[in-house]
Order: structure tokens, then sequence, then C-alpha cells
């Protein structure tokens, strides 16, 4: 029998090792990205992960290479990594910006920041009371993705969700100025009902803020701020209760 020369037979081991090491991923990355998401499906994340990383460094220029990427940022969402998945959507975002599913990768940033805000749990403060730099994040990513992608299936949820983060703030708003107007700090009740009635229009607390407001100007003398605030009160809310006091206040200022 003919033996073989050392090249050829380490030429040999290598190929046999490469294909040992690839495993399935030796198909090929379509064959791979199905497999990928059957893994996924089954809630087998880590086999899953490996499918899709192996995807992205031997197919780099495949189509599958960046629905992989995508696909590893919804198991990284999956998973509740909320912060991880947000900047792996931005990342593909910033990367394809006129792949096919760029709009749903931003519209989950917006809803990763949302997810990873406070939320209320019993016995503990209110999640107005907390920290509401990811609440913010969310509002910033759902303004974002809305102005950019207008037309995207997503929109509708986008809105929901960013109506109800720009309420949570509202509240946080309503929540720090009331703490002021307790402790007669009328200059930082006049401060956060501001930026509420500024930044967040159509929420909740519009209309008691305005009236609020206007009781704030009035205590610190400023008469014809108090006005203005009690006309937006009567034209923005002509059905508000507050309505006929803010008119018989607003009558007496004059």
């Amino acid at each position: 029998m003919r033996r073989l020369s050392p090249p050829i037979l380490l030429l040999l081991a290598a190929c046999a090792t490469s294909q040992a090491a690839g495993g399935k991923s030796a198909k090929g990355p379509e064959e791979d990205f199905k497999k990928g998401e059957e893994e996924q499906k089954s809630k087998n994340w880590l086999e899953s992960q490996k499918l899709f990383e192996t995807i992205k460094t031997k197919y780099p220029f495949s189509r599958y290479a960046a629905l992989s990427e995508l696909h590893l940022a919804d198991l990284k969402y999956e998973q509740d990594r909320l912060v991880e998945a947000a900047d792996a959507y931005q990342q593909f975002v910033k990367l394809h910006p006129t792949h096919e599913q760029v709009d749903y990768a931003a519209y989950r940033v917006g809803l990763c920041r949302w997810k990873n805000s406070p939320s209320e749990f019993l016995l503990f403060p209110p999640s107005f009371e907390k920290d509401q730099s990811e609440v913010k994040a969310a509002v910033k990513a759902y303004e974002e993705f809305l102005k950019t992608y207008p037309t995207s299936k997503h929109v509708p949820d986008a809105r929901k969700e960013l109506a109800e983060a720009k309420d949570r703030l509202a509240e946080h708003e309503w929540y720090v100025a009331r703490f002021y107007e307790r402790r007669g700090h009328w200059p930082g009740v006049a401060v956060r009902l501001e930026s509420l009635v500024r930044d967040f229009p159509g929420t909740s607390h519009e209309s008691e803020a305005l009236f609020m407001l206007a009781k704030a100007y009035l205590e610190m003398k400023e008469r014809f701020r108090a006005q203005q605030a009690l006309q937006q009160l009567i034209v923005k809310h002509p059905q508000d209760p507050r309505r006929a006091e803010a008119e018989k206040l607003l009558a007496a200022i004059r």
C-alpha cells in the first residue's frame, strides 16, 4: 500500500478537524440559520447563539449574516438582557440602515428601554418616584423611530408605548411639584409644572398642573403668568371641573 506523505496527512487532518469543529455549521448559512431559529423557538438560547455567531463569522457577506445579528439581539431581549438588547438593536440600525427589517430594530430599541424602566411592585415606591433615565431614553427612541419610519407596521405599538412613557414622566414631574408645594417652595413648583405642561401636553395631569401652576405664580407675585396658565386651562380643557374656579380666579386677578 502506498504511504501518504506527511504534508498530505497534515492537510487531511486539518480538514477533518475543521469539519468536526464546525459541526452543523458546515452545511451552509441557510441551513445554519434555520437551525438557529428552531433552537431559538425551543428556548435553547446557547445553541441558537452559537449558530448565529458562526454565520456572522463564516459568512459575513451572506444575507443571513445581518439576519443573524438581528436574531442575536432578539436572544438578548428574550432573556431579559434588555440593556444589551437595546445596544444590539441600535448597532444593527447603525450598520444596516437600508435593511428591510431596520424599522423593527429601531422600534425594539425603544421597547427595550421602556421595559427596562422602573415598574410597579407592591411594597416598593411607585415607579414615578424612581430614577426615570430609562423612561427618558425610551421616549427619545420612540420619537426617533416615529420620525424616521412613519409607515412601519410597528407605529401603533410605538405610539401607545410612547404615550405611556410620557405619562410616566408627567407623573414624576407632578410628584416632585407636589413635594415642593408641601414645603412652600413655589419656584420649584413652577419649574416642575412648566416642564410638565411644555414637554408632556395632553397627559392626565395637564389640567391640574395648569391650575396649580397659576397658584404658584400668584404666590410668586407673577400675575401675568398666572393669567396665562388659567387661560390655557380654560381653552384647552373646557369640560374640566376646575374651569369655573379658574374663571373666577382669573377675573379676580385681572
